[in-house]
């Protein structure tokens, strides 16, 4: 493991191209986990995962954003991350999960009640194995990830830094905002309708 290095010696561009890239990268990680997961899941059969044409699902984003603001500091103590990780993660599926749910008069992006190992269920929002599997990736991004990036930070040039983190987060937060907002408006087929049929 990459030992995590203080971060005031960033700077500010440094640290706006590392959340651009912690972004894209933990949503396609979330996107890679939900495609195994979910070919197990479904007897052995391959299917599109998250609500975009890109292989990347926005809440393992929101979660890992909110990983790194509450437990950057207490990066010395690899429990206290993986708890406060665990807990972040748990609430923000349960509470985005219950919201999606009410919002939208009964719609679910994902549903416990009918998955493997759900042992913990609540609701059908979250369940054990999920906030453990959410936990371990914690660890996985405060003590691997970050490191990894806030090194790419301090070794790139500020040109090439920047123009790899925003151009992959752009991509991204495009095809974010035409399958939230976009379709919608203009009454052109979402991601999901395509891939899903």
């Amino acid at each position: 493991m990459v030992k995590p290095k203080n971060d005031s010696k960033l700077l500010p561009y440094q640290k706006v191209g590392i959340f651009c890239l912690v972004t894209v990268a933990a949503g396609f990680i979330g996107w890679i986990y939900e495609t195994i997961f979910y070919f197990f899941n479904d007897d052995f059969k391959w299917s599109w995962q998250g609500g975009n044409f890109l292989p990347w699902i926005n809440i393992y984003a929101i979660g890992a954003l909110l990983i790194i603001a509450t437990t950057y500091k207490l990066r010395s103590r690899p429990w206290l991350v993986f708890l406060v990780g665990t807990l972040v993660t748990g609430l923000t599926e349960l509470i985005g999960g219950w919201l999606v749910y009410t919002i939208g008069n009964g719609t679910r992006f994902w549903d416990y009640n009918v998955e493997i190992l759900n042992f913990g269920n609540i609701g059908g929002f979250i369940c054990l194995r999920s906030v453990l599997c959410f936990g371990v990736s914690a660890l996985l991004l405060m003590y691997v990830v970050l490191p990894r990036l806030e090194w790419m930070a301090r070794n790139m040039s500020r040109r090439t830094f920047l123009t790899l983190s925003f151009s992959l987060f752009t991509v991204v937060m495009v095809d974010e905002f035409y399958n939230i907002f976009a379709n919608y408006l203009l009454n052109l087929p979402s991601a999901r309708q395509i891939y899903l049929g």
